[in-house]
């Protein structure tokens, strides 16, 4: 399991957006040593009774753990055995986060070394003035993850991270920049503030990207407006360090669970105003939902006409900037089957734009992840790259059917490991006439693989033209899309990009 959905699955279990930052500072551990009579214990014996007693207060309250690798480095190389024992320590399903702000890029392949293969953490922190090849060392690690430090919390850096004005700032360029480093279940974001605004600025720079703040150290009276302004769309997205303080005194249990309660309260207030407001679609993949979720309408009304699909805000913006950058092309264009249609959907350009991609991904997944299967099976060979990112992101094994059957070799017809039993969804770009679908098909499940379900981005036939469909549910094989003519139609047409004659055009194309 991957650094990031160890992440999430712990914030769903625990219904928790809290971290525990494990730093031994020996200011902070006399004090706590003298209230319970070790003051005369060494440092290190105290550190390690410390940590044992904060994380058994705190497992049942937080996502994760954050050690700041200086503290531990500081005692030696007992310091060091102590984070490896408190690696051992820590809940097996909680992930453990290195803050170490690593930022020497001639280091960067042996510190990545170190922090994984013996420290045997699942994310760090870095510090991003080295660029992206600061990153790259730690991202060759499967399942790892970063956190770009863009903000920090130290009043001196103002002049450095809010130059040249606050109206363009430094930090909010290397939000912005870091972006393209990674996914975002590789690259999350670290912003060391207690101010609403930044952390708002951050937000609408990276709506995708997870964002750790700073511990919110005597700053309580702030968690409303940070999380108003830090939370993303499906309510989530935020980590928030326990204040330092709490993890000093003597009720660490309760006062997490408080917190976390406290929280929670104002997350499910967050998520029925934006309800309201936004027209946030309910069946959006949230970690985990509000408990009004079940309540709420089920459909976007936002730019709705009678007759089309509902579509959420990510998905209306989507099908603007797959038109805006010609993936959605308007003319005379042949298809394979010899037809020709008055539009094309070229995905193929959208794999050299991360971005843009992952986006794509994300509505392929959405579909997907209700869905009950072993493997992802791509079409060759347009959806091969989608299929590659949808095994990437759901975790599930890729395999696919050979267009052609080698005559040397091994002769297979389907590349990659599986079993004869498995269920397989098969995933495309457009669904046509079905039969470069039904071709693949029959070459998985000659192999003795079983398919259920097709996913394509784009079904051509949509409610007007059914043949297609059809021909996948005589063969027990149900279709499921991301999006119709008839949806696209509407969106272009309501945001001005096409004529309401191009539009109505286009919904006769499939009738």
């Amino acid at each position: 399991m991957g650094f990031f959905t160890a992440l999430t699955d712990a914030m769903s279990s625990r219904k928790s957006l809290l971290v525990t930052g494990l730093d031994p500072n020996p200011e902070m551990l006399r004090s706590w040593a003298d209230l319970r009579g070790l003051n005369g214990r060494s440092l290190l014996s105290q550190a390690r009774s410390w940590c044992k007693s904060v994380i058994e207060e705190t497992a049942d309250h937080v996502c994760a753990y954050k050690p700041s690798l200086g503290f531990y480095q500081a005692m030696g190389s007992a310091g060091v055995e102590l984070l490896l024992e408190v690696r051992e320590l820590l809940p097996p399903d909680v992930p453990l986060i290195i803050d170490i702000k690593h930022g020497d890029l001639n280091s960067s392949s042996a510190i990545a070394a170190y922090l994984f293969q013996s420290l045997h953490a699942d994310a760090v922190t870095l510090n991003p003035f080295a660029g992206q090849d600061i990153a790259a060392p730690f991202l060759l690690y499967p399942g790892k993850g970063v956190f770009i430090n863009c903000h920090s919390s130290n009043p001196a850096a103002r002049d450095l991270q809010h130059h040249p004005d606050d109206h363009n700032p430094f930090y909010l360029k290397v939000v912005r920049e870091s972006q393209s480093w990674g996914t975002p279940e590789q690259l999350l974001l670290e912003v060391g503030t207690s101010n609403p605004a930044i952390l708002a600025d951050v937000r609408q720079a990276a709506p995708e990207r997870f964002v750790m703040l700073r511990s919110l150290w005597g700053e309580e009276g702030n968690l409303q407006c940070l999380l108003k302004n830090g939370l993303n769309k499906m309510g989530d997205g935020l980590l928030i360090p326990l204040p330092q303080n709490l993890l000093n005194g003597n009720k660490i249990n309760e006062q997490a669970a408080t917190l976390k309660g406290r929280i929670n309260r104002i997350r499910d207030q967050h998520l029925q105003e934006r309800a309201q407001t936004d027209a946030i679609h309910p069946e959006q993949c949230r970690i985990w939902p509000h408990s009004d979720q079940s309540n709420q309408d089920d459909s976007i009304t936002t730019g709705r006409k009678d007759g089309v699909t509902p579509i959420d805000q990510d998905l209306w913006d989507l099908v603007i900037d797959l038109y805006d950058i010609r993936c959605l092309l308007f003319g005379e264009f042949k298809q394979a089957s010899g037809e020709i249609f008055n539009y094309y959907v070229d995905l193929r350009q959208i794999i050299s734009d991360p971005a843009l991609f992952h986006r794509v991904l994300d509505c392929y997944a959405q579909v997907l992840r209700p869905l009950r299967f072993d493997r992802i099976a791509g079409i060759p060979y347009g959806s091969l790259p989608t299929a590659t990112g949808l095994s990437l992101q759901l975790h599930k094994p890729l395999i696919y059917p050979r267009k052609e059957v080698k005559a040397h070799g091994t002769r297979r017809m389907v590349e990659g490991e599986f079993k004869k039993g498995e269920t397989v969804a098969v995933v495309d770009d457009i669904l046509i006439t079905g039969g470069s679908v039904m071709e693949g098909i029959g070459k998985l499940e000659s192999s003795g693989l079983n398919v259920r379900d097709v996913v394509v981005f784009l079904d051509h036939g949509g409610i007007h033209d059914l043949r297609a469909k059809q021909r996948l549910q005589s063969h027990g094989v149900k279709l499921q899309a991301v999006l119709t003519l008839d949806t696209i139609s509407h969106v272009l047409e309501a945001s001005d990009r096409i004529s309401p004659n191009q539009a109505q055009a286009l919904r006769h194309t499939d009738q």
